[in-house]
Parts: structure tokens; C-alpha cells; sequence
């Protein structure tokens, strides 16, 4: 029966690798684990063996794996209608934009229902623009917004950097100073940054930039922070240029930071929000574009030149509402913020451990360790957007973090820690155990 489970095995992997395609990688020397169920913090193999998912799938499987409330809410939907087009209406869709309107601050009040998180931000981009006649977005560098064309050209991440050619045009970035590496003083972290994105709107003159696009919080960056006060000052500027401000809730939202979303911890409201990931978990493809009614109201005589075959898919609205559902009736938003302090506590133990542990950042269940060749330097154990040749320590660490069971995400020098929301403190524990076995090997290369 082991041999012909482990040959089941290894024909499921062959079949992925012969005639499929992976996202952001080299399709040849991979070895991709075959997942058979999940169930709650758990993934579980076709030889049995199983993972701690630390990392949520892509930070998205917030209520964690295998719920089963969600696979009845989609086949009680599809016993009674699979599709209507986005021109009818069904009672999954409406109930859906009235509890969304019922969690988002101010105003935020109509749904735009979409296909993810790309399309979410390409309706906020294409809205925008609409709305103020206007044509530039200012967007951050070391950001992403997703791997369509206009959501990748918005990202400030090195992905996009080989299809540059074919960007979207009127993108602006700008810089953030990253308080772990800032020299001169916190007391100035806040000025430069926010006297840096005024020259920045100066020089591209305010009454052509229709939006601003940030993240909630930082996610697949480096879970970056915002200096304290940056974005009560950004959304300040926006104000008085006639600037949107557009927060992207894709990764940061449903509870990940401890929150419904990252910026109600910077006491903001914006006039959009774009969401996916935590919305459906997971479970379906699905997101939303939240307008404020100040927005949606010039539409109401006007036609909204926006549409989706699939927005509003009703099997996806019975997905979210049941989703939604479970938040609440789990605790799991409250969870989060609780575990998130234990994890920070714990890792500060790790760093007393570990002199390869430079930085942890994190809000929530939303952060990354950052490993490092010298604590004094901070030069970190893999650059910026590394080559191959530099990811050699990181490799092994990301190859003996997958070998003692957990699934994660790493990139660079970064450890991704951002289990489902319904992680306990043993499993914390049982997580934090296996990555510090693993940094045992970058340890042995600080310098």
C-alpha cells in the first residue's frame, strides 16, 4: 500500500510538472509538495505526511483549511442557481454588500464585486481615473498590487522588472525610508518621508494625479512598516489636492493584522478599498472593490464603465457571506490579535537564539523574520531581488524548513510567519520550533 501511495505520489507531481505551468519560477528542478486535504493549520500529502501552513497558503487561507461551513454554503447556492449574469441580482449578493458596508468605516458603502485581487485594483485604477479626470498614480516602491498589466506596473516589486517594456503608462512611485535600516534618528523617519512624497506631488503636479495606492500593511515586501503617523499625513495631502486614496486590503485585510483591515490601525478611512484573498479564504476566486458613496453617487445618472461576466458570481457571494460568517462566530479576528502578540514574544526569544535574526516585523499574524550576515551592518543573508547565486544560505534554510514539515513562504532573506487565524499557541510553538531549527543554518554564516 506504501509503495503504491508513494507511486500515486510521484504520478500526481509528474503529471503538474509535465503539463502545467508554475507562477514566478523556473519550471525545471522543482519539487512541489502534492497536497491531498487540509485541515485547519494542517496540510497533509498522499504519503500522510504533514505541514503547518505558516504562511496561510499565499496569506489568504485565513480560516485556516478544510472548513466545511463553506463547502455547504456553495452547494446549497448551486442546488438553486450557479451563474446569473452581473445584470440580475441574487439574495447571496446583496446580503453580501450589506454586510461589507456593515464592516468598512465612513462611507464605504457599494460593492463592486471582482475576480481577485488583480482585478480589484485594476477597477480601483480604472475608477480613479475615471472619476477625477485625472491621469497618474503614485504608488510605493518595494509594493505589489498583483500580476495583471496595470496592477504589476502599479507594484513596486522586481517581478515586473522583465516585462518593463510593456508597463502601463502614468505610474509614479516613490520611496519609503525602512525604519530597520534608517540612520538619522526615528524622529526624523516621519518628516523625510512625508516632505519626500510632497516633492514628489509637486513635481508631478497635484491636479494630475487621480489616486494613491498603498497597501493596508506591507505583505510579500518584507511586511515593511509605515512610520508612525505616515499615513494620517498622506491622507491629510490627498485631501487637499482632490487625490483618492486607495488601500489595498487584498493581503492585509480580514482580520490578518488583527483587524477587519491594516488601516484602522492608522486611524484612516479611504475612498477605496480593494480586497480578495481573506474574502473567500481561498475556498473560491473572488474579490471586491469597496466605493465610497461619494463616488458610486456620480454614477447614478452616469453609465459605470465597469464589468466583470463573472462579478458578483453567486456561488463565490455564498462563499464570502458563510466566510464572513465564521470570522464573527470564531473569534478569529480577535484570535489573531491575540496571537500575534504571543508570536512577537516568542520570536524575541528566537532572537536571543539566533544571531542571523536581524529584524521581525509584524502586525497581527502578518510578518517576516529578516535574516542577516552581520547585526551591525544589517547586510542582509540574501539582497534585494537576488540572484541565484546569492540565495544559497536561503535555499537551505527553505529546504529544511519544507524537509521537518511546514509549508511557508520565503523570499530573499525573509521567513514569512502568518498562519491561519485560528492558529492556537501550541501550534505557534510547533511552528517557531521548526524555523529555528532551520536559521540554525544561517547562524553558521554571520559574520
Amino acid at each position: 500500500m506504501q509503495t503504491q501511495t508513494v507511486s500515486q505520489t510521484r504520478e500526481i507531481i509528474q503529471d503538474n510538472l509535465d503539463y502545467t505551468l508554475f507562477s514566478w519560477s523556473k519550471q525545471k528542478g522543482i519539487d512541489p509538495i502534492a497536497v491531498k486535504y487540509g485541515e485547519g493549520v494542517y496540510l497533509y500529502d498522499y504519503d500522510d505526511k504533514r505541514y503547518i501552513d505558516f504562511s496561510s497558503g499565499l496569506m489568504n487561507v485565513n480560516i485556516g483549511h478544510g472548513d466545511q461551513r463553506i463547502t455547504d454554503a456553495v452547494v446549497r447556492q448551486m442546488q438553486q442557481i450557479s451563474y446569473v449574469t452581473p445584470s440580475c441580482v441574487t439574495k447571496a449578493r446583496g446580503e453580501l454588500g450589506k454586510k461589507l458596508a456593515s464592516i468598512c468605516p465612513g462611507n464605504l458603502n457599494k460593492a463592486f464585486f471582482t475576480l481577485c485581487g488583480a482585478t480589484s485594483i485594476e477597477n480601483a485604477i480604472k475608477l480613479a481615473r475615471l472619476y477625477t479626470g485625472r491621469h497618474k498614480i503614485l504608488t510605493r516602491y518595494q509594493s505589489y498590487h498583483g500580476s495583471s498589466n496595470g496592477a504589476m506596473t502599479a507594484s513596486g516589486d522586481p517581478r515586473k522588472l522583465l516585462s518593463d517594456a510593456q508597463q502601463a503608462p502614468n505610474f509614479v512611485h516613490f520611496d519609503l525610508p525602512n525604519a530597520y535600516r534608517w540612520e538619522y534618528g526615528e524622529e526624523n523617519l516621519l518628516k523625510e518621508a512625508v516632505v519626500s512624497l510632497e516633492r514628489i506631488i509637486a513635481y508631478e503636479g497635484p491636479s494630475n494625479i487621480a489616486a494613491i495606492l498603498l497597501e493596508g500593511e506591507s505583505g510579500s515586501s518584507g511586511c515593511l512598516k509605515y512610520p508612525e503617523g505616515y499615513l494620517a499625513k498622506l491622507s491629510a495631502l490627498c485631501k487637499q489636492h482632490g487625490i483618492l486614496l486607495i488601500m489595498d486590503e487584498v493581503m492585509s485585510g480580514f482580520g490578518r493584522t488583527g483587524k477587519w483591515f491594516g488601516f484602522e490601525h492608522h486611524g484612516i478611512v479611504p475612498d477605496m478599498i480593494a480586497m480578495a484573498k481573506g474574502l473567500t479564504c481561498g475556498y473560491l476566486p473572488f474579490g471586491c472593490l469597496m466605493v465610497s458613496d461619494t463616488i458610486a453617487a456620480k454614477y447614478d445618472d452616469n453609465m459605470l464603465p465597469l464589468g466583470l461576466t463573472y462579478s458578483a458570481h453567486p456561488v463565490a457571494c455564498a462563499a464570502a457571506l458563510e466566510t464572513l460568517q465564521i470570522y464573527e462566530t470564531d473569534n478569529l479576528i480577535e484570535n489573531a490579535a491575540e496571537m500575534g502578540r504571543y508570536m512577537e514574544q516568542r520570536v524575541e526569544l528566537l532572537k536571543l537564539k539566533h544571531p542571523s535574526i536581524g529584524d521581525f516585523r509584524n502586525t497581527g499574524l502578518l510578518g517576516c523574520i529578516e535574516l542577516v550576515k552581520n547585526r551591525v551592518t544589517k547586510e542582509p543573508m540574501a539582497p534585494f531581488n537576488a540572484a541565484p547565486a546569492q540565495m544559497e544560505v536561503m535555499n537551505k534554510v527553505a529546504a529544511k524548513i519544507k524537509a521537518l514539515g511546514m509549508y511557508t513562504f520565503t523570499r530573499w532573506s525573509y521567513i514569512f510567519i502568518a498562519p491561519p487565524l485560528c492558529v492556537t499557541k501550541e501550534q505557534i510553538d510547533e511552528g517557531l520550533d521548526i524555523i529555528s531549527e532551520a536559521i540554525s543554518i544561517a547562524d553558521a554564516y554571520v559574520q
